[in-house]
């Protein structure tokens, strides 16, 4: 169980032959845990090992079938009918994607499973024996025989989700503590008219912040492939559920070193660009013919347009990747009292990141604070705080 927990973490880091090694040391101690199968296909999936993918899923939905629990055969089948479009049965993944959607018929990111496969098919001749169906609702597989007695801890072990696996007869400190390894089920699914998303960028990387508080880690679908993304969770009300999809996203990216990862208050995905340098000027773009490369601009053109962050000024959001720019290119950074000259020395030797923090920060103030930290004022609007004895006012 140490090992699934060791997986489940390496895996939202996006350490994917790390969470293989995991999940399979896992399963050498239980060959017949669904949730390892499914969560080592998953990490096969994303090393874009599509083949290891394919079968793990398939064991786990006989695995599945054989316990008899609706919620791992519809994991297994979707996880199952993910694989089958990628290694284009896209005949197959239709009829499994049905499956599914007869298990939980509520889930919102079928839809745009549908529209996936179904632009696939529509591109096969009539005729062609890609459009027939293979694939059967229980996959002709054979399962592992138990190599050994499991021990109990393990097996119990196995009843509830690897990453929130409790050790075996806890002790009262530790069942006290217990409710803390998972507060977003506790809080509730999040309301959908109070979901965000902002997003900043580097040379390297993308960073996708979707504000919304206590989302469920093992309820959320997160789907990073080279050129698309897919977010899904619950949410509270009557929409069921919140999702999104960039399809294509502005340019291409290299879902290996993808990542995300789920925080009380938020779910950060970091998406790495096939190609340093390129900047993006929105999170979805439109296909290009001819362009094999994605799309972007090089960060050294100087008509890039970066994006724009988020700010509650009257004015309406503001570009501070281009504010940072232009003060960069300011010639009188000697002019001004020793108060500039240290913001000024400051701001050259920083980071981008750091620079738009500044900026931001300093002029959302009034000039009574000074950050370098975009995590942190990057999404909220930054109130003066004057020295003691003195009032802000507002002109």
């Amino acid at each position: 169980m140490d090992h699934a927990r060791k997986g489940e973490a390496a895996l939202s880091a996006g350490n994917l032959d790390e969470a293989i090694q995991h999940f399979t040391k896992a399963l050498s101690a239980n060959n017949q845990a669904v949730k390892y199968y499914i969560s080592r296909s998953t990490a096969y999936h994303r090393a874009a090992r599509r083949a290891e993918a394919l079968a793990d899923a398939e064991l786990a939905v006989v695995l599945a079938y054989k316990r008899g629990s609706r919620e791992l055969i519809r994991d297994a089948q979707y996880r199952r009918a993910v694989s089958l479009y990628h290694i284009e049965r896209y005949a197959d993944a239709n009829f499994v994607f049905d499956i599914v959607r007869e298990l939980d018929p509520k889930n919102k990111m079928l839809p745009v499973w549908d529209v996936k496969v179904g632009d696939r098919l529509r591109e096969i001749p009539d005729g062609d024996e890609k459009l027939q169906v293979k694939a059967s609702k229980v996959p002709d597989v054979e399962i592992p025989s138990v190599a050994s007695p499991p021990k109990e801890p393990a097996k119990a072990g196995e009843e509830v989700p690897a990453i929130l696996d409790a050790p075996a007869k806890p002790p009262a400190a530790s069942a006290a503590s217990t409710p803390s390894v998972n507060p977003p089920k506790a809080a509730g699914p999040p309301s959908a008219n109070k979901i965000k998303i902002d997003w900043y960028q580097n040379n390297e990387t993308v960073t996708i912040n979707v504000l919304a508080k206590g989302v469920s880690k093992d309820a959320l679908t997160v789907d990073i492939e080279k050129d698309t993304l897919s977010i899904g969770f619950p949410t509270s009300g009557d929409t069921a559920q919140w999702q999104t999809n960039y399809d294509p996203l502005y340019a291409l990216i290299d879902p290996t070193q993808s990542k995300y990862r789920v925080m009380s208050t938020k779910i950060e995905i970091v998406l790495k660009k096939a190609q340093a340098g390129v900047k993006w000027k929105d999170l979805e773009g439109v296909p290009e013919e001819g362009n094999n490369t994605g799309k972007g601009e090089s960060s050294s053109a100087s008509n890039v347009s970066a994006p724009v962050y988020p700010t509650s000024s009257k004015s309406g959001a503001k570009n501070w990747d281009k504010l940072a720019a232009d003060d960069l290119k300011e010639e009188d950074l000697i002019e001004g009292d020793e108060s500039s000259h240290f913001f000024k020395n400051l701001y050259k030797d920083a980071t981008p990141e750091q620079q738009r923090a500044m900026m931001k920060s300093y002029s959302e103030s009034g000039g009574t604070v000074l950050s370098t930290d975009w995590s942190n004022v990057g999404s909220r609007e930054v109130v003066p705080e004057p020295p003691d004895g003195m009032e802000a006012k507002k002109y």
